[in-house]
């Protein structure tokens, strides 16, 4: 339908399913609070030192302003919801909303918040996942869900345009925010990432920190049509998640941020059920893929509330590709201990 709203959208998709009920809810009052995020974002310094530091988070890094405001719009957006607890990045421990919700929420209030002050666009991502019959769902516990079990997950990408992205289990959709109605409108009904790609996104200034699957990889695409691939490749870096796995799920391309010898770096930097399974789960619906390099992440059972993984997703054969390059690596491995 043209122009159909988020609203109408997710209220089609639930029916007279009670739990479908609770997760539309849950999505639209998230983006609600993404509008709110929106504005202020869109304000600037007209909004205030939205990138001031203020303290630490749980993981040991810089809260902004504006993380700590995102947050607060988020955990009040729950409370309009059938939530029975949020989970955030930026706090220790779930929060309890309502104790009969049947959802969860977890969430990065705003991934890529190092570049609020330099006008690069910035996100939400969310996921929300079935509470447990026989946990608290206050507990770690709770949230200690597969990617593939996730009822719902997306993000909220303030750019240019407000974007909605997300996934029900059945396709990728793209809806965009109309800032003269405050409505999310549908505007692509079935994303689809194209299986080849001649792009890819890494930091390289970490190279040296790199496992050796990762240097082969890499140095293959710098060669390009001197190389082993027999063509060119660009390389995309914007250094905020939401960006950069926007544009891969536009256009194509493969995103990588592995593992690596730095300090805290080793089990991977990105977190799984915050970052890794939301973006994970929408990039596989539009026909790409996910991985650790040596699997698909989203089988994981995660371990811990906050859990880093390393992460690499995109055009599926790139992906493949880079498996191909870790198995070989375990292979060598294999014959150098027998």
């Amino acid at each position: 339908m043209k122009n159909e709203s988020l609203y109408s959208f997710l209220e089609k998709w639930a029916g007279r399913d009670s739990l479908k009920q609770d997760v539309a809810a849950t999505v639209h009052a998230l983006a609600d609070a993404g509008r709110d995020i929106a504005a202020l974002v869109s304000d600037g310094p007209l909004a205030g030192e939205l990138a001031k530091a203020m303290t630490e988070n749980v993981q040991g890094e810089v809260q902004k302003f504006l993380d700590v405001h995102s947050n607060d719009l988020l955990i009040e957006a729950c409370k309009r919801a059938p939530v029975a607890a949020i989970a955030s990045e930026e706090l220790d421990h779930p929060i309890a909303i309502h104790h009969d919700g049947t959802v969860l929420v977890a969430v990065d209030p705003l991934d890529g918040s190092s570049n609020i002050d330099t006008n690069v666009s910035i996100g939400t991502i969310f996921s929300i996942l079935r509470a447990p019959d026989h946990l608290d769902a206050t507990t770690h516990d709770a949230f200690l869900q597969k990617g593939h079990d996730q009822l719902a997950a997306g993000y909220i990408l303030y750019g240019p345009q407000t974007t909605l992205v997300m996934t029900l289990g059945a396709g990728t959709q793209m809806f965009t925010l109309d800032r003269r109605r405050g409505t999310f409108i549908l505007t692509n009904r079935k994303m689809t990432i194209p299986p080849r790609t001649k792009e890819f996104a890494i930091n390289s200034s970490n190279r040296r920190h790199w496992n050796e699957p990762t240097k082969r990889y890499i140095d293959e695409c710098v060669h390009g049509a001197e190389g082993a691939r027999g063509e060119d490749m660009n390389m995309r870096w914007v250094g905020s998640l939401v960006a950069d796995g926007h544009r891969i799920l536009v256009r194509g391309g493969v995103y990588l941020y592995p593992a690596d010898k730095r300090k805290g770096y080793a089990e991977g930097r990105l977190r799984l059920i915050y970052e890794s399974n939301p973006i994970g789960w929408v990039v596989e619906q539009a026909g790409g893929a996910v991985s650790t390099g040596n699997e698909n992440l989203l089988d994981l059972e995660p371990s811990v509330l906050h859990q880093r993984i390393p992460l690499i997703f995109g055009s599926r054969e790139e992906v493949e590709r880079i498996e191909s390059h870790h198995i070989l690596d375990e292979d060598d491995e294999a014959v150098a201990a027998e």
